[in-house]
């Protein structure tokens, strides 16, 4: 059975979570990669609405197993909110499993992601402030703390001391409350007594998935845009959401993976800072976030919306090796008597480029478009690639072309049946 991994072909938001509910349907075993819970995958389908944040988004299969992976930063307490509010919904969350080597976001790194926000000034990145950063930094630094140190306690205790010289250093120095060492010890004791239960030892598990021939999918968080190495950095996030790191984040040997689909909307969007070519600051720009309800799973924010980005997609392809796009979100598009696509970037003097610059030159080049006829008819209720409207085909189709890979599903709709395999 195949490896396939679902990772965002922009700047996330692409709808990741509703293409992993769609394949889980025959999943054995779905497995988180990386990031935290300053995203948010929402879920619609028989059994309600969801948002998602650590859980993977097979959990509405009650027949897999959901894994939230080594290179995942784990917040406790939004996971345990997480998991009763599936609860309360009805949901089956037995099969919610963790990595004993995914690092935990602790309190503290909130704090500290507030601090770091507020020091760059003009300069902010836009994070969520959700301690994911910290987290990350703890972690490369080596003072990090993972969730199987909550099966230990005296070694939990040595590691939280040492995390905590550095981080009560900064406290310090920003003038906030230090933190105390018994008080966390007595948090994580509570997070251990709920938890305990659902953490394991990943690689067995991954191994034998394998070799029973079971089907795995890998889901990773934001897009390739937002890749720490070749996003546009510093306004990208700290862990690589791309097939590659999805390897590493698993468990799983890459040559397992033999599928790699990208997600992509029918238009772009994104949160934070940084160069967004093409970002649509008019009332076609408006209607876009407003017929799609562009806002932060995680925040609310409103979202920077623009047309499609046909070279950011090509950057994307080219990164991950992806071998198809699922296109979400046509259906927004059903409205615009003209539809754009940016195909080539200009710089400044004048020459064409057609692949995603270092930032520096990134925020500078003016996006190259080619219009389209719009469908202005609704297309929600289609369920074959044959009953879209002859405009929605020929859009899709140029999508295709300028991708160089097929498109392999297509969504007009947030319900899961409102997305069909090409």
């Amino acid at each position: 059975m195949p490896v396939t991994v679902v990772v965002g072909c922009q700047y996330g938001d692409e709808g990741k979570g509703r293409i992993i509910d769609f394949l889980a349907r025959n999943a054995d075993l779905v497995m988180r990669f990386q990031g935290g819970d300053n995203a948010g995958h929402t879920v619609i389908n028989d059994q309600g609405r969801f948002q998602l944040h650590l859980i993977p988004s097979g959990i509405f299969n009650s027949k897999s197993k959901n894994l939230i992976g080594t290179g995942v930063v784990v917040n406790p307490d939004a996971l345990l909110r997480e998991i009763d509010e599936l609860e309360s919904s009805g949901i089956d969350t037995s099969g919610i499993l963790i990595s004993n080597r995914a690092h935990m976001l602790l309190p503290h790194h909130r704090i500290l992601d507030s601090i770091d926000e507020e020091s760059r000034g003009s300069h902010s990145i836009g994070t969520t402030s959700r301690g994911i950063g910290p987290a990350y930094r703890d972690k490369t630094g080596r003072t990090g703390v993972r969730i199987g140190d909550l099966q230990h306690p005296d070694y939990l205790k040595m590691r939280l001391e040492l995390q905590l010289k550095q981080v009560n250093l900064i406290l310090s120095n920003f003038g906030k409350p230090l933190v105390e060492i018994d008080s966390l010890i007595e948090q994580c004791v509570g997070w251990a007594t709920k938890l305990s239960e659902r953490i394991v030892e990943p690689i067995p598990l991954i191994k034998d998935a394998i070799q029973g021939n079971q089907y795995i999918l890998l889901e990773g968080q934001l897009g390739s845009m937002k890749d720490l190495d070749w996003g546009t950095y510093p306004f990208v996030t700290s862990s690589n959401p791309t097939a590659a790191f999805a390897s590493v984040g698993s468990g799983v040997p890459h040559h397992y993976i033999n599928d790699v689909v990208g997600v992509a909307k029918a238009y772009q969007t994104s949160v934070g800072e940084g160069p967004f070519p093409g970002e649509l600051l008019d009332r076609i720009g408006d209607r876009l976030r407003d017929i799609g309800k562009e806002y932060g799973a995680t925040t609310g924010r409103p979202r920077r919306t623009g047309w499609y980005d046909a070279v950011a997609i090509q950057h994307s392809i080219w990164l991950n090796g992806m071998t198809s796009i699922a296109v979400t979100k046509l259906d927004v598009l059903d409205e615009f008597e003209e539809i754009k696509i940016c195909n080539a970037y200009q710089l400044p003097g004048g020459d064409i480029i057609h692949y995603v610059p270092d930032t520096p030159v990134f925020e500078k080049v003016t996006p190259i478009l080619e219009t389209w006829p719009g469908w202005k008819q609704p297309t929600t209720h289609v369920r074959r690639w044959d009953d879209l409207p002859q405009e929605a085909r020929s859009y899709l189709e140029r999508l295709q072309e300028l991708a160089g890979i097929p498109i392999s599903y297509v969504s007009v709709g947030a319900e899961r049946e409102a997305m069909f395999a090409v």
